[in-house]
């Protein structure tokens, strides 16, 4: 792994933990991947149940209290 210079010399004088920052940016990224990666693979699923729903209105609606 390669980091920029300037950037790291900068975080280290903020006294951050890089290793802990490059490891939570890291989860982040991979959370936002699975995330696009969840949509897509539902994608068909999603669109039947909104076009269920827009054909017949909410399952058990009748039952709301608001």
């Amino acid at each position: 792994m390669s980091l920029d210079a300037a950037l790291l010399d900068e975080a280290k004088s903020y006294g951050l933990n890089v290793s802990k920052s490059a490891e939570a940016g890291i989860a982040a990224a991979l959370k936002s991947e699975r995330e696009k990666q969840w949509r897509e693979d539902n994608q068909a699923g999603l669109e039947a149940v909104n076009a269920y729903v827009e054909k017949n209105g909410l399952p058990l609606a009748q039952f709301r209290k608001f």
